[in-house]
C-alpha cells in the first residue's frame, strides 16, 4: 500500500529531478569550451559557498545582496554568451537550404582537392563554408567574387602575390561569394602564442556563427578545420573529407518532435577537442 502511495505522489519529484539533471547537464555542455567557461568555473563555486554560508549563519544582509546579484548575473550571462546563444537559436530556428547529396559531395571534393594541392607546397588558405547563418554581418571587407566553386579558382585566389590572397574566402553551396575577407579573431587566452592569424580567425568566426572553416598553414603546410569555436589540427586530406561529409552532406531529416530534439542535441553538442 505504501508503495502504491509513493508511486501516486512520488512521480512528480522524480520528474523534477530528471528535468533538472538534463538542464544542468545541457548547461555544462553548452558552457564547456566557450569564452566564458573559465569565468564561470571560478565564479559559481564562490557563489555557492557564499550562499551556503549566509543561509547557515542567517546573514540577512548578505543574503539580500546575493539575491540581487543573482538577478544581475542572469542578465550578464546573456551578454557573455551572446554569440553562443545566437548560434544555438539559429540552429534551432532555421531549416537547412535544400542541396542535393551529389552537389554537396562535389562541393566538398572541390575544397579538398584545393587543400591537397596547396598543403604540400605550403600555400596558406582560409575558407569559410557558410551554412544556415549568413556571414556578411560578421566578416569585414573583402571583394565580391560570386563565381562557380572550382579548385582551380580557389588555388588562384590563394596564390602568393595575388592581390586577393590575403584574408579569407567565403563559400556558399557551389559559389564563391567573397575573397580577401577579414574574419573576427578569437579573444581566447588559452591558445598557444605560436598560433597564427589564420587559425585564430578560423576559431573566431566559428565562435560567432555556425560556419565551418578550413585552414592551410603557410608556415608548415598542415591542414586544420574549425567548428563551434574549436580547432582540430593537424588532419589529413582523408580526415578533412570525412569531417566535411559528415557535417555538410544532407541526411534524411527527422520530423516533428524528433526533429526539434535532434536540433537541440546538435546545439548543445560539445565540439571536438581543440589542438592548440
Amino acid at each position: 500500500m505504501n508503495v502504491w502511495v509513493w508511486i501516486q505522489h512520488g512521480w512528480r519529484p522524480a520528474v523534477e529531478i530528471m528535468i533538472l539533471a538534463v538542464g544542468i547537464y545541457s548547461a555544462f555542455q553548452f558552457v564547456r569550451g566557450t569564452r566564458g567557461a573559465q569565468m564561470l568555473t571560478g565564479l559559481l563555486p564562490l557563489l555557492l559557498f557564499l550562499t551556503v554560508v549566509t543561509r547557515l549563519l542567517d546573514l540577512k544582509v548578505l543574503n539580500v545582496l546575493l539575491n540581487q546579484f543573482f538577478g544581475v548575473l542572469a542578465l550578464a550571462l546573456v551578454v557573455i554568451f551572446q554569440p553562443e546563444l545566437r548560434r544555438m537559436l539559429a540552429e534551432l530556428g532555421t531549416l537547412p537550404v535544400f542541396v542535393s547529396t551529389r552537389q554537396q559531395r562535389e562541393n566538398i571534393e572541390d575544397i579538398v582537392q584545393m587543400v591537397d594541392h596547396l598543403a604540400p607546397v605550403k600555400i596558406g588558405a582560409l575558407i569559410a563554408i557558410e551554412r544556415n547563418q549568413q556571414l556578411a554581418e560578421v566578416i569585414e571587407g573583402g571583394v565580391p567574387i560570386n563565381c562557380d566553386l572550382t579548385p582551380e579558382m580557389l588555388e588562384t585566389l590563394f596564390f602568393p602575390n595575388n592581390a586577393l590572397h590575403d584574408g579569407g574566402v567565403v563559400v556558399r553551396g557551389n559559389r564563391i561569394l567573397r575573397a580577401a575577407a577579414i574574419f573576427p579573431l578569437t579573444n581566447r587566452q588559452d591558445l598557444a602564442k605560436s598560433m597564427g592569424t589564420r587559425h585564430r580567425a578560423a576559431i573566431g568566426l566559428t565562435e560567432e556563427t555556425d560556419a565551418i572553416v578550413v585552414v592551410v598553414s603557410e608556415e608548415t603546410g598542415s591542414i586544420a578545420y574549425a567548428q563551434r569555436g574549436q580547432l582540430t589540427r593537424p588532419v589529413t586530406v582523408e580526415e578533412l573529407r570525412a569531417f566535411l561529409t559528415s557535417v555538410l552532406v544532407p541526411r534524411i531529416p527527422p520530423r516533428g518532435l524528433a526533429a526539434w530534439i535532434a536540433r537541440l542535441r546538435g546545439a548543445f553538442r560539445p565540439a571536438g577537442s581543440a589542438d592548440t
